[in-house]
């Protein structure tokens, strides 16, 4: 819709479309063709026909916006890991992490990881956007965590969590698979704590 200047009008879509699912169909798009980092807010909100402010009032803000639109996350990956950071002894970290990471993906019964997965393993544009977002809003945070060699230590930490993900949600290997949560946080959280905090040579 166009104004008497023939300026398009901000706000709320016409005709009743839905402002929200058309940000999400835009920031698809956008996400996919400029990745993470090179998408912005304004872009989104262009491609969707609608003002800028409405990303923040429908999802908070540019993370949100990609993790329900490109990841459909059921949480917010920033949000999860500075509680997790903050919530504890930085001596058992790793096992926060570990069991953070399992409740809320069994919660779902690991779909939307096992998604997530086959999608980066079949499109180059979302693995670029994937790996953008997570070394913005998560990894960033655990290599702030460490004393030395902070790139590495987050890295593989990424290797680690992904690798159980899609042994227990993808794969679905026994007894991985079928473990409840607090084995596996026992089993692999010192790993973990090791690659964050212990010696690496």
């Amino acid at each position: 819709m166009t104004s008497s200047n023939g300026e398009r009008k901000r706000g709320r879509r016409p005709g009743g479309t839905d402002t929200r699912a058309a940000l999400l169909t835009a920031a698809r798009e956008v996400f996919t063709e400029q990745g993470y980092d090179g998408a912005t807010v304004r872009a989104i909100a262009r491609k969707a026909g609608v003002d800028a402010a409405m990303v923040n009032h429908w999802f908070g803000g540019k993370e949100a916006l990609f993790a329900e639109a490109v990841l459909r996350l059921p949480f917010n990956p920033r949000e999860q890991i500075s509680q997790v950071l903050g919530s504890g002894d930085p001596a058992t970290l790793g096992e926060r992490i570990v069991r953070t990471f399992l409740t809320i993906w069994d919660a779902h019964d690991g779909g939307i990881f096992a998604a997530m997965i086959r999608s980066v393993a079949s499109h180059e544009k979302v693995a670029k956007a994937l790996r953008e977002f997570f070394h913005n809003n998560v990894f960033g945070q655990l290599a702030g965590v460490a004393a030395d060699h902070g790139e590495i230590r987050s890295n593989l930490v990424a290797s680690q969590m992904i690798g159980l993900g899609v042994v227990r949600y993808v794969a679905r290997f026994d007894p991985i698979a079928a473990s409840d949560v607090e084995t596996v946080v026992k089993a692999v959280g010192p790993t973990l704590q090791r690659y964050l905090t212990g010696p690496l040579d």
